[in-house]
């Protein structure tokens, strides 16, 4: 495939039918995706190895948080390339044909790791354990969440809430950035990110939940075989 206008059909056919023109600032992103997909296309590299090189990058961020002063910089800045092979993986796969539901389960696998990396650099420049395991379980949580509504059959795209993964990464890197930027202030700036995390976790998570039991809700009987299906299931 070689149009950009090619890619955004095939992508929005993937994406419940969302256009990606209706937005500037989705159409921005994934045109930019499509121009540094184009050398990895041209190389063959698969997408599974690009997803694997999104986790790889978050480690390598946790390494330079982990050294503290200003090495936590490159670790605000390898969080963002981390993010941008996040988003390339799917191109590719998009791109050449190769989008596969082993695929989906592998990027939603390591997007999951790679939330726990962040969370990680961030206890390493002084956030608190505490805040870190509350908002890792508030990720968890609003994730497990969202996959079963998948399951209970709600399949349209789109439960967009404030805490989803591109402000996570956002999140991350500004504290992280800050952290780095007053070394004499790190420990601080590291827990406002855990807090942020878990504050913007607690609003995501409530945003969802209402949301799904709006759009999931239904009569009676189809609550009751609802319930039955996962009585069967447990």
């Amino acid at each position: 495939m070689n149009d950009r206008d090619e890619y955004f059909a095939r992508w929005s056919a993937l994406h419940g039918g969302y256009d990606p023109r209706a937005s500037r600032l989705t159409g921005g992103w994934l045109s930019m995706t499509y121009v540094v997909a184009r050398p990895f296309i041209a190389a063959r590299v698969a997408p599974d190895v690009i997803t694997l090189g999104g986790a790889l990058l978050a480690g390598v961020a946790v390494w330079f948080a982990a050294l503290g002063g200003r090495w936590v910089l490159a670790a605000a800045a390898v969080i963002v390339l981390s993010a941008i092979f996040d988003n390339v993986d799917g191109a590719v796969a998009v791109m050449t044909d190769r989008a596969s539901r082993w695929g989906y389960v592998l990027d939603s696998l390591v997007d999951r790791v790679s939330d726990c990396l962040f969370l990680l650099a961030l206890w390493f420049v002084g956030a608190p354990v505490w805040a870190c395991v509350v908002g890792g379980v508030l990720m968890f949580v609003l994730e497990y969440a969202r996959a079963r509504a998948g399951s209970a059959g709600m399949s349209e795209v789109g439960v967009i809430t404030v805490w989803e993964r591109p402000t996570r990464v956002i999140v991350t890197t500004m504290f992280l950035f800050g952290a780095g930027l007053f070394v004499a202030q790190a420990g601080g700036w590291a827990t406002a990110g855990a807090l942020a995390w878990v504050g913007l976790g607690v609003v995501g998570l409530c945003q969802l939940l209402a949301l799904l039991r709006r759009r999931l809700i239904g009569p009676a009987n189809e609550i009751a075989d609802d319930i039955g299906r996962h009585s069967d299931e447990g």
